[in-house]
């Protein structure tokens, strides 16, 4: 949908910015201006903030959501040892804050948006923009595949009978979240209140966990007991802990859609963005790490989710627990929509226009094809299908498809964040260099570690086939220019 256009998150009205540098004495003049001027000033004020809080909620959707599974596959990979649980989960969001200190200082770089892809053009050259926009691509199918298979994991946890049904269950809400998406952008309002809501919901359900008394049941045995010394295992499990990393990168790009403001705008919408949604995930995460301890709720049974028996355990199976499962099922479903909808983008701003008038012209000219509700139908089509096949093939078990998850993401994060250190030693600023170079060094030892699993390995190699694919077609094509904006120009239409 244009951001001009009734329903657009980003066309309903002005958008609140802190200006930290606006003086008293411009404060007073405003105070002492005209009482109608005032009152607009006011207005106008609020309804930024509204917006703040629409566009920050829905970008988030996706890192949120990622707790729903992240903290009981790093538990499985400590093979349910509790006692390791949080120092690992504290080392999952050690990193996250670092890669966000690093994308803190890429959207000041990029006020109109890019993300990695225009950071590694600016620094090693146009080609190796492909590189993050395959990881990218392979991402998005990884989020829709992964957030269909924790809605249907949150729905069996609430009625176990449907146990037997878990593909059919998330193969139709893939199918669902698909065809939701050919009706446009305009729920993104709704996305935002549904992160609202299971914010406060699992909120709720963390103080009703701390202050209610105790009722220690049997412990879940650690499975397999302990197989190497605690620093070993710690590093070993955080890697896929790493899907609360997932979407770290959204605020970068999805600034591009507020074409209404002006860049320093921008720039504070996407730093408060990423800021804010660290601090919440870090509260949700290492909060419901701690109850996880303190209630002794290990590795969950077959029909359930670690954190479906946290809240159970928490607050009984009473009505928070049902809101609380259908919270995290919607915001999940959230998370999917979203992908559907910036995959497909991505794909149609790769392609050929096919009324000549823009496009990058490396893709199909039917991938840039829309309905309506400017959705590019066939880039739905091909998320869907491809979703739908890694659906089947982890059995729609969520806890399957994580092992494969944060290879794509990290490696976009690992080229946006080498982009940087570059920028950063052209410019001479060499205390961001440090920061640069740690946070690369991060980036690539969580990949490495991931990679030595074997199986992620897939999620790389199909990253990569796509960049070479696209680096083909873009050499067949002539080189266009323009690689760098791809990210952006999907974000804006």
């Amino acid at each position: 949908m244009p951001c001009g256009e009734p329903g657009s998150l980003v066309g309903t009205g002005f958008f609140f910015l802190l200006e930290a540098e606006l003086s008293r004495g411009a404060a007073r003049t405003a105070a002492q201006s005209h009482v109608v001027q005032g009152g607009q000033g006011r207005g106008r004020a609020q309804s930024r903030f509204v917006l703040l809080i629409a566009f920050a909620f829905a970008v988030m959707g996706d890192p949120v959501s990622s707790v729903a599974y992240a903290i009981e596959a790093a538990l499985r990979a400590l093979h349910g040892d509790l006692a390791l649980l949080v120092v690992t989960m504290a080392v999952v969001m050690g990193i996250v804050a670092l890669v966000d200190v690093n994308y803190h200082q890429l959207i000041g770089h990029f006020p109109r948006g890019g993300g990695s892809a225009a950071a590694a053009a600016r620094s090693f050259g146009d080609a190796w923009s492909f590189i993050p926009l395959g990881a990218l691509i392979v991402d998005y199918a990884l989020t829709i595949a992964i957030s269909v298979a924790a809605g249907s994991s949150a729905i069996i946890a609430y009625v176990p009978q449907l146990a037997a049904s878990r593909i059919p269950i998330a193969l139709a809400l893939t199918v669902l979240v698909g065809v939701l998406t050919l009706f446009g952008h305009g729920g993104r309002a709704i996305f935002a209140a549904m992160t609202i809501t299971f914010v406060g919901i699992a909120a709720a359900v963390l103080v009703h966990g701390f202050l209610a008394p105790v009722s220690v049941g049997p412990v879940t045995p650690v499975l397999g007991g302990a197989q190497h010394s605690p620093p070993l295992a710690v590093l070993l499990a955080f890697p896929v802990g790493m899907a609360l990393a997932t979407g770290t990168e959204a605020p970068s790009s999805a600034i591009a859609q507020l074409g209404q403001i002006d860049d320093r705008s921008r720039v504070d919408f996407g730093r408060i963005t990423i800021w804010l949604t660290l601090g919440i995930v870090m509260f949700l995460t290492l909060g419901l790490a701690v109850l996880a301890v303190r209630l002794h709720a290990g590795i969950p049974p077959a029909d359930s989710t670690q954190i479906a028996v946290i809240a159970a355990d928490a607050v009984g199976k009473g009505g928070l627990y049902a809101a609380f499962q259908i919270a995290s099922a919607l915001i999940l479903l959230s998370a999917a929509n979203s992908s559907f909808n910036a995959g497909p983008g991505l794909l149609k701003a790769l392609a050929r226009s096919e009324k000549g008038d823009g496009g990058f012209g490396i893709l199909p000219v039917r991938l840039s094809r829309t309905n309506r509700h400017h959705t590019p139908y066939w880039g739905v089509a091909v998320f869907l299908a491809v979703s739908a096949a890694l659906v089947i093939a982890a059995r729609g078990q969520d806890q399957v498809l994580v092992l494969f998850y944060a290879v794509a993401v990290f490696l976009s994060f690992l080229f946006g964040l080498l982009a940087m250190a570059v920028t950063s030693w052209r410019e001479g600023r060499w205390g961001l260099v440090i920061v640069n170079v740690v946070g690369s060094g991060l980036v690539g030892l969580t990949l490495g570690v991931d990679l030595i699993r074997i199986y992620p390995i897939a999620s790389l190699v199909g990253a990569l086939l796509i960049a070479v694919v696209l680096y083909w077609r873009w050499m067949r094509a002539g080189r266009p220019r323009g690689v760098s904006d791809i990210e952006s120009v999907a974000e804006t239409d």
